[in-house]
């Protein structure tokens, strides 16, 4: 299969990958312990190079865990007695909400519009709140909150715990890690790796309140609650065997970031969405679906079709790219671009030739 997956998630492998795997085959690097200093070695790289990448402090532990949506359930479990305050500006978002209804919280809900996003000034957290969410970058919508609006919010609520979901967000987006609590991610998007493997960045001080819920006889999980992974974080090791071959690909692949340099992949993926969203603001049946462009992603572009999307998504496969159609309620007239770091701007514009012609 030649196809270019635009997809968002999975999506492309970065071309490195392959290599990489199979070099670690070679060296059986699979088939050590979880215990064993071998495996310390690959966790400390991947951490140093993760947080040299994402401009880490030292006061965030990095816990791995299996998805994105494990992480929603362990954060829930972790960090919240009853009340926590959700920003939903699409499924995912709602996702994380749902969670922590599941888990016999009383959360509470602020919803979008999905054309032009939250009007902060007018949003209120209740006393009660002990965790706000946000959902950075929505891959279901293609609709952003910025950074500096979830600073804010921070800023207002010193007393209130802030985690962020960065799934489809980094490595591009620019976090300031000393105004946020908690962030997290999953591999298979910005860094171009195949699916299984979910990335938790969370301030130590958010432990304490972990070990206040096991006090008061709160359900925190079992073997991967925060305090577990605290104390196996410290000496590079996990709670339960992990996925080895994602966290040394993670390692690998944050090095090659590195070397590229952070900036100049933000100005790559800046230029790349510029290009996609010029063209379809000018087509005549796909258009961009949010409205605002300050709310619109860089990462995962959402265009609105005037008729069935299905048929596009058939038309660009045949001519070797791989789109996503529009997500749930919207499967049938939207489709999805990815634009992450593997995604070059050589094949960007064969992407958008590729529609010229269909």
């Amino acid at each position: 299969m030649n196809n270019i997956f635009f997809t968002v998630g999975p999506t492309e492998l970065f071309p490195e990958v392959k290599h990489l795997f199979l070099e670690a085959i070679k060296e059986k690097l699979f088939s050590i312990s979880h215990r064993s200093k071998e495996f310390e070695n690959i966790n400390s790289y991947t951490n140093t190079e993760l947080r040299k990448l994402l401009c880490i402090p030292e006061e965030f532990h990095i816990f791995y865990l299996s998805s994105a949506t494990e992480c929603m359930e362990r954060i829930i479990q972790n960090l919240v007695e009853k009340r926590s305050f959700h920003f939903i500006n699409g499924y995912f978002a709602g996702r994380f909400y749902s969670i922590a209804k599941q888990l016999k919280k009383k959360p509470y809900q602020k919803k979008a519009n999905l054309k032009d996003g939250f009007k902060f000034d007018k949003i209120k957290i209740p006393e009660n709140t002990e965790l706000i969410c946000f959902t950075q970058n929505e891959t279901s919508t293609g609709m952003v909150v910025e950074m500096e609006n979830i600073y804010k919010v921070k800023n207002n609520y010193p007393d209130k715990l802030i985690t962020v979901d960065v799934v489809t967000s980094v490595p591009y987006i620019n976090i300031d890690f000393n105004k946020i609590d908690c962030a997290f991610f999953s591999v298979q998007k910005g860094f171009g790796m195949p699916p299984g493997l979910g990335v938790m960045i969370i301030k130590k001080d958010c432990i304490e309140k972990t070990r206040l819920l096991k006090e008061k006889k709160y359900n925190i999980g079992s073997f991967n609650n925060f305090i577990t992974l605290a104390e196996n974080a410290d000496k590079f090791q996990t709670a339960v065997t992990p996925n080895i071959p994602g966290i040394y690909l993670l390692g690998k692949v944050c090095k090659l970031l590195n070397d590229k340099g952070i900036d100049r992949i933000r100005e790559e993926t800046d230029e790349k969405a510029n290009m996609i969203y010029e063209y379809f603001s000018k087509h005549k049946y796909i258009r961009p679906f949010i409205s605002s462009i300050q709310n619109r992603s860089n990462t995962t572009l959402v265009f609105d079709v005037a008729f069935n999307s299905n048929i596009i998504v058939d038309k660009m496969k045949r001519k070797g790219f791989v789109i996503s159609r529009g997500y749930r309620d919207f499967k049938e007239s939207q489709i999805r671009i990815a634009n992450f770091p593997m995604h070059k701007i050589t094949d960007v514009k064969k992407l958008l030739g590729a529609f010229n012609n269909l």
